[in-house]
């Protein structure tokens, strides 16, 4: 089968398209067909291991696990003789940042893996998007506390984590200011943001309104440059590590302060949050934001271009038709 390999880290480049082994599925695995994927900042981050920690989890020297692609969509192949959850001709999407894999023609998953049937009537392109903004937007939510009528600020409101954002606090009842680039702004309003702020027009940081909480999306601000806008238990959240890891151990101390603060919350993934994703895509409650498409071996442009940052949502990996 053919899938995108990289075997050390470093810039797009490092990816080659070649054809290794099709997986067999053991007694309690999925062999999945995969349709398409996304190539996103977690694929990035792993690839590159600019921040040294995420060897920690991928490999000290080298990749661990050659073919990423942390989100997915296909259909079943064949499942191993234990597997009552799914059944070969099953359209699925799902989400998993530990074993990657979808950059391939076929991906290996496991009975318990996080993964749902593709909501009716949607293609194959689009629920592969469903997941990894989704599922890191839930998780920083979550850590919020929100409660319906806060006014929380998403900064970077046409990334894949930020137009998500949008549309979970929404569901969620809260208040949404949306930043974002002028280009743009229609499309945030289209999304359900209350607010929207052009980042060429205003620096949002400098605003008179306070807010319950920021969301930083895109981590290209920072919790010294929003505390003046922020209310006195309010709480500053970003996706990136920030200067000098400062989010992290900021996090940390913060702990013990009442007032304002940083929450660096850690990810996780849930069958829950995927159950949740599918029924708000499904109840038209949330759609995913898609950019363009690649096919698998023009991945390397895919990464160049995830990498300008000047994404629109998603970016699609095309595998099979």
């Amino acid at each position: 089968m053919k899938a995108a390999v990289y075997n050390k880290y470093g810039p797009p480049e490092v990816v080659k398209v070649m054809d290794i082994p099709k997986p067999i599925p053991g007694d309690n695995e999925i062999l999945l067909k995969v349709h398409a994927s996304t190539v996103n900042r977690t694929d990035c981050g792993f690839r590159s291991a600019e921040y040294f920690i995420s060897r920690f989890f991928s490999g000290l020297f080298k990749p661990k696990l050659p073919v990423l692609g942390c989100e997915f969509s296909g259909e079943v192949e064949s499942v191993g003789k234990m597997v009552n959850r799914f059944k070969p001709g099953d359209k699925l999407f799902g989400f998993n940042d530990a074993r990657f894999g979808g950059h391939a023609e076929y991906l290996l998953l496991k009975d318990t893996d996080a993964l749902a049937l593709i909501p009716e009537g949607m293609s194959y392109s689009e629920a592969a998007a469903i997941t990894e903004g989704g599922h890191y937007a839930l998780c920083d939510i979550y850590a919020m506390k929100v409660e319906p009528g806060q006014h929380i600020l998403v900064n970077g409101a046409t990334g894949s984590i930020g137009s998500a954002a949008v549309q979970l606090l929404k569901h969620f009842g809260v208040k949404v200011t949306a930043v974002c680039s002028s280009t743009h702004a229609d499309k945030v309003k289209q999304l359900g943001a209350d607010v929207v702020i052009e980042f060429q027009k205003e620096d949002f940081t400098k605003s008179n309104v306070k807010y319950d909480a920021v969301f930083d999306s895109v981590g290209k601000s920072s919790f010294g440059k929003c505390k003046p806008i922020l209310k006195d238990k309010g709480l500053y959240v970003s996706t990136e590590l920030g200067k000098n890891s400062e989010n992290v151990w900021k996090a940390i101390l913060g702990k013990f302060s009442g007032g304002k603060r940083i929450l660096f919350p850690i990810p996780f993934t849930r069958q829950q949050d995927i159950d949740l994703l599918k029924e708000l895509v499904e109840t038209g409650k949330f759609k995913p934001l898609i950019d363009r498409s690649y096919p698998l071996d023009e991945i390397v442009e895919a990464y160049r271009y995830v990498e300008t940052g000047q994404k629109t949502g998603n970016v699609i990996l095309s595998i099979l038709p």
